[in-house]
């Protein structure tokens, strides 16, 4: 992945230069194929925007707005240069005319915008340019409706695309739109994009917060910024560090600080402006990139035989618990990352999300560069704060400390079935629990899974073990018989049994087979 950054950033730099579209707009014979990581628009060209033109609505007399314009009048705020609006709902949740005068906003040519390359979900486009954008958009229709965000977190080509815009000083605000209501529905949490609470234009306050905290920075911190593709990692950074209820180091590294979602009543844009500007070139924090050294999550588990790895991505890790463990283990290592002043580092490993007692994190190396992470099974459970949403996630953060400022963080989720009922006992004269009851059957309790990621089976199974801990029999109950297994794969009589995920209109079904008597 890290490699894939190396050649997008070369591809950017010095790809051979297309027929010139106007400035401002990027069109079909621009774009160089990245493979499944989308195009790049290497021909691009930001249109320039007239210095007479205000920085902010002259109208706009909010602290925050008061505050730019002292500091563009010192000279001491970058300003829009070098910036674009990337709207991507076709004017749904635009920001109004004349909020920012001198920001550009981002065109698409005629054969882009038959291919819909201009609405939902970025990042098949990187562009060689700051760019800030926005989509009040979502799938609200079949049986994987869901947020867009949602949709780039249900595959690799999604988490993929959402680091590389990441990487490339690109983000992007959307909605959470029924994903984070009465049930968290997110797989993952991630630093990738800002994903706000609500529906249609809830997205429209954190679009404008941020882009005044983009033209707030001073230009030599914005310059390295940039330079550095740090200019999403940093907006992410001072977002989560100026929320209302954020006031010390301490109250940085909760979950408070880094949720899934934002809710527009912490947002406190005055902060954040502030804390922009006091960002000094030679104090700006790193990226954290992680990589996996050690994990007992599985290529192929549970009865589909399906991958538990979601996704691995530099600054963010998602696992899908899919086998019968109570629990599991990883060691995952931050020793990547690089201070782009060259500081030495000291991290922090932190539980953002999660029962305390289920979870152990323990850091290892000097600077705390590794840490070794244990998680046992959760049920369905409430995070701390939430009035009534429940959530099957576990969150675990990794902050990079480089004595100025942390860096926004990289994260590590485990996502749980939180459709299937499970029982776990304890293990006799031993340490642990072992799997004893699982219901498989979430349609038939009505319970929601996401047919992107789960299953249903019609059937719940009983399992009991010999005195040496093994599976000594499954008992398999269905609506029409009861069956007698010795192995997940196998009946007590020898015929072997197999599984195959099967989809249909009404979602996604686990068939299993039973091989015939000879």
């Amino acid at each position: 992945m890290i490699r894939l950054r190396i050649v997008l950033l070369a591809v950017l730099a010095v790809a051979p230069v297309a027929a010139r579209a106007d400035p401002g707009v990027v069109t079909m014979d621009e774009l160089t194929s990245l493979g499944r990581a989308g195009y790049a628009a290497d021909g691009f060209e930001l249109p320039v925007m007239s210095p007479a033109l205000p920085l902010i609505d002259p109208n706009d007399s909010s602290p925050e707005a008061t505050l730019l314009r002292r500091l563009e009048n010192a000279g001491k705020a970058s300003g829009f240069e070098g910036v674009i609006y990337d709207n991507r709902d076709r004017g749904h949740s635009l920001l109004p005319a004349g909020t920012f005068p001198r920001l550009a906003t981002l065109q698409y040519g005629p054969q882009l915008l038959e291919h819909q390359a201009d609405y939902g979900l970025a990042g098949k486009i990187l562009l060689p340019a700051i760019v800030i954008g926005n989509s009040s958009t979502a799938i609200t229709r079949g049986k994987i409706n869901r947020s867009q965000p949602r949709l780039a977190m249900s595959s690799s080509s999604g988490s993929l695309r959402a680091f590389l815009t990441y990487a490339s000083n690109h983000l992007y605000i959307y909605p959470e739109h029924k994903d984070h209501d009465k049930v968290d529905r997110f797989p993952a949490n991630w630093p990738y994009m800002v994903i706000s609470q609500g529906s249609s234009r809830s997205d429209k306050p954190f679009l404008r917060a941020l882009l005044m905290t983009l033209a707030a920075l001073p230009p030599e911190t914005r310059d390295r910024l940039r330079d550095e593709k740090l200019i999403a990692p940093t907006l992410q950074m001072i977002l989560r560090r100026s929320q209302v209820g954020v006031y010390s180091r301490e109250d940085y590294m909760t979950g408070r600080a880094n949720p899934v979602v934002f809710d527009k009543k912490n947002l406190a844009p005055e902060r954040m402006v502030s804390l922009a500007a006091a960002l000094k070139p030679d104090e700006i924090p790193p990226v954290v990139k992680l990589s996996v050294e050690e994990e007992d999550f599985q290529a192929h588990a549970g009865l589909a035989g399906v991958s538990e790895d979601l996704f691995t991505t530099p600054s963010a890790i998602a696992r899908l618990w899919r086998g019968p463990e109570y629990s599991r283990r990883m060691v995952v290592s931050a020793e990547e990352t690089e201070d782009p002043n060259g500081h030495r580092l000291r991290f922090h490993w932190v539980l953002l999300q999660g029962d305390p007692d289920l979870v152990r994190i323990r850091p290892k190396g000097q600077g705390e560069t590794s840490a070794e992470i244990t998680i046992d099974w959760h049920d369905a459970y409430r995070p701390l704060g939430a009035k009534q949403r429940m959530t099957n996630r576990v969150d675990i953060g990794v902050f990079a400390w480089n004595g100025a400022h942390y860096s926004a963080p990289a994260i590590i989720s485990i996502g749980f079935p939180g459709h299937q009922t499970r029982q776990y006992e304890p293990i006799p004269n031993g340490p642990g629990k072992r799997l004893i009851s699982v219901d498989y059957d979430a349609e038939g309790r009505e319970t929601y899974y996401d047919p992107l990621l789960y299953w249903t089976a019609p059937w719940v199974d009983r399992i009991g073990y010999d005195a040496t801990g093994a599976i000594a029999e499954i008992t398999r109950q269905t609506a029409e018989e009861t069956l007698s297994l010795s192995a997940p794969d196998r009946l007590h009589d020898g015929r072997t049994v197999s599984y195959l995920p099967e989809d249909t209109k009404q979602g996604r079904y686990l068939r299993m087979t039973i091989e015939p008597d000879e």
